[in-house]
């Protein structure tokens, strides 16, 4: 993983996901990274990135959808 303070300053590409929705709890990411993927807050444009090598980003997504970060499994 590596952090970026500034999001707007890193080159990369964002879009907002699909599943944001309409509130104001958006994650954009940028796909246009070398071997990987880049997440950053919509609301906060001059915010932080952060980005993740493919095979982390896979993990994660993973995780997420296996329920691996559930309040009910901590």
């Amino acid at each position: 993983m590596s952090y970026y303070p500034d999001a707007s300053a890193t080159g990369f590409q964002f879009r907002k996901f699909s599943y944001s929705g309409g509130n104001e709890n958006c994650v954009e990411y940028a796909l246009n990274l070398p071997r990987g993927v880049a997440v950053a807050d919509s609301k906060n444009p001059s915010g932080p990135a952060l980005s993740f090598t493919a095979a982390a980003h896979q993990a994660f997504i993973t995780a997420v959808a296996t329920g691996e970060f559930d309040l009910g499994l901590i």
